[in-house]
């Protein structure tokens, strides 16, 4: 099942780290079958407040994704950003082929007392 990496970078300060750790990503991700999915490009904020950019990231799977973040390459790479980009980063894995959100809001209704909401 396909995993991601999401990352919701706020405050950059452009640096010449920063410039280095682009350049060495893409290296660092072949191994695992990452690939960019966003990577720079301007976001439509449409609920809420998003300052800052996204990026993405696709893995074949969770395990490839923590490999990549665990990864000495990876780990070599990652203060040219951290020192200049604060931000959080997130492996989650994407939903299986075939996923139904009928089914989850199933279990959800199931899951709460009708006395706790408004029917």
């Amino acid at each position: 099942m396909t995993a991601y990496a999401i990352a919701h970078l706020r405050e950059a300060t452009p640096h010449p780290e920063i410039a280095a750790y682009i350049e060495r990503i893409g290296a660092t991700l072949e191994p695992f079958g990452g690939r960019f999915l966003v990577h720079g490009a301007e976001h439509e904020v449409m609920e809420g407040s998003w300052p800052g950019h996204v990026v993405v990231i696709g893995f074949p799977g969770l395990a490839e994704a923590r490999a990549w973040w665990d990864s000495p390459a990876y780990r070599e790479i990652a203060p040219l950003r951290s020192r200049h980009i604060v931000g959080d980063i997130i492996l989650v894995p994407g939903v299986p082929k075939g996923y139904d959100p009928m089914l989850t809001a199933k279990a959800m209704r199931e899951a709460v007392s009708p006395s706790s909401y408004d029917a």
